[in-house]
């Protein structure tokens, strides 16, 4: 991964740079090049000026190139000419079609897209396997949330579709990082791969849940519905009467919140087994993030369907400072599971 890679990775998101700059330098590299592939594909499948369609058949495309059966080349163009259009003879720069993209990290990002497959097709061997298997797994989910969703509201239909859909794009990550590091560091854990991968899972799956509950209002209003619908029927609810947060919808709420909430104790106990100390700190930031996040969507109830819930970032960069600090002392981090 060349220095212009991790500056973009600083570019697109700032507090997973963190985590991964933190990290030794074996585990670095495809870690950085894994998420780097993964937010390209998220980018591509949040564009909603891009016809849906279109996005399914660019995953689809950008699944193939991962999997080295079509040219990185040709989808990286056909990404980059959907999203931004083909220069002109001129050179001039075109108008995006990506919402985002005003931000110049999203376009370098896109028009990063061939040299991002070139990385994986030339790293080694079992880091591309685990690469691949991660980015496919991606993808897989976020072309499901593209195709799930028919005219008019919708909800998932039941736990499982839900419980599916966070492995598939956030617990699937959880397990790639717990491989990657049982090959990569002697010594990581003294806890057992099967044991530490089940853990993985759960906190991966935990923090994309934190991001639904977060997110459900935004979701709601947009005609999207990931609480279950056999439990809004059950409440004698039906999604569309979800936005305007009738007290029945409460339970169903503080029950996903509960479940977002054993995923970060889950997320926790694997941090807290986790013995390098730089490693421990890379994977402990995301779930001090989400355990604040947590405590604000509680605070608020179903308020946090009406008004954007965010930690604000002097409070993260507060946090972050202090696990970088203290190395993510294990105490610490027993105590901030005993208060979840």
């Amino acid at each position: 991964m060349t220095q212009s890679g991790y500056e973009l990775l600083r570019g697109v998101s700032r507090s997973f740079y963190l985590s991964i700059r933190a990290l030794p330098r074996a585990l670095r590299e495809p870690v950085a090049l894994a998420y780097l592939l993964a937010r390209t594909s998220d980018t591509v499948a949040d564009s909603e000026v891009i016809q849906k369609e279109r996005r399914v058949e660019l995953l689809d495309e950008y699944a193939r190139a991962i999997a080295g059966s079509a040219s990185a080349a040709d989808v990286a163009q056909k990404i980059a000419e959907t999203a931004f259009g083909p220069f002109d003879v001129s050179g001039s720069r075109p108008r995006s079609a990506l919402p985002s993209a005003s931000a110049a990290a999203e376009e370098v990002l896109l028009r990063s897209a061939e040299t991002f497959l070139r990385e994986l097709a030339a790293i080694a061997a079992a880091d591309r396997a685990d690469i691949h298997a991660l980015l496919l797994t991606i993808v897989r989910g976020q072309r499901l949330d593209l195709t799930r969703w028919s005219a008019g509201f919708a909800a998932l239909a039941n736990a499982n579709e839900l419980r599916e859909y966070t492995f598939l794009v956030a617990g699937c990550v959880g397990e790639f990082w717990t491989r990657v590091c049982f090959r990569k560091l002697p010594g990581f854990t003294a806890r057992g791969e099967t044991e530490m991968l089940e853990l993985g899972r759960k906190y991966g799956s935990g923090l994309q849940l934190i991001n639904i509950l977060r997110d459900a209002g935004e979701d709601l209003r947009s005609g999207r519905c990931y609480f279950p619908e056999d439990e809004l029927r059950g409440a004698g609810l039906t999604p569309a009467e979800v936005p305007a947060a009738p007290k029945e919808f409460l339970p169903i709420y503080q029950r996903w919140i509960a479940e977002a909430r054993d995923g970060l104790d889950a997320g926790l106990d694997y941090c807290i087994a986790i013995n390098p100390p730089r490693v421990r700190l890379a994977t402990v930031l995301p779930a001090l993030i989400g355990a604040r996040t947590l405590e604000l969507l509680e605070q608020s109830g179903l308020a946090a369907l009406r008004e954007r819930i965010k930690v604000p970032r002097a409070e993260v960069r507060k946090m972050i400072a202090s696990a970088t600090v203290t190395l993510a002392n294990r105490t610490r981090l027993r105590s901030l599971r005993a208060r979840l």
